[in-house]
């Protein structure tokens, strides 16, 4: 398992391998906010670059099939999961909790899996409702999946960022058309 600080022995940023239609096929990263009662579910587009909230998945007997469901579903390569931070950086309470849940799961769906800080996320999503002007009520049924989304908009653009630093670090290829030096 890896985490933020490290990183993924694949890039997440790379394309999935071509499915024979000489296409190649984007496939997609599901982020979790594994809370007590509840699960919030987001997405990635094939380009990895927005993220979406899906919905909230309850906490039970049912919600690894409920999520098995939802991988099948988007096509899902990879799973990021938020990790319960203090403002220190130091891993929160709840993070043993997040643990024995992510890594069995992430085991039976047979998914690579990192984890991501998550916080604030909560706030952030709150924040994000209000100012749309969701209702209270409406809010409570969607603050897990927005949460969900903002820690999956992080692991993304901080992803597509390292990919560019390593790209801007690579030498360049002389161009094999134009003046070399002899």
């Amino acid at each position: 398992m890896t985490t933020n600080k490290d990183q993924a022995e694949d890039d997440p940023m790379q394309p999935a391998e071509d499915d024979g239609s000489h296409r190649r096929r984007e496939r997609r990263i599901m982020a979790l906010d594994v809370g007590g009662r509840r699960i919030g579910v987001a997405v990635s587009d094939e380009t990895r670059l927005i993220a979406t909230p899906l919905r909230y998945v309850l906490r039970g007997h049912r919600d690894r099939a409920e999520i098995r469901s939802l991988v099948q579903t988007w096509d899902v390569e990879r799973l990021v999961v938020g990790m319960p931070t203090g403002l220190s950086g130091r891993e929160g309470p709840q993070a043993a909790d997040v643990r024995a849940y992510a890594e069995p799961l992430a085991a039976a769906l047979s998914l690579p899996l990192e984890y991501w800080d998550e916080r604030l996320t909560t706030t952030i999503a709150e924040q994000a409702l209000i100012s749309t002007g969701t209702r209270r009520a409406k809010r409570r049924e969607q603050v897990d999946a927005v949460a969900a989304a903002v820690i999956l908009q992080s692991y993304l653009d901080a992803a597509r960022h390292r990919q560019r630093r390593t790209a801007a670090r690579r030498p360049q290829r002389p161009n094999e058309d134009g003046p070399q030096e002899v």
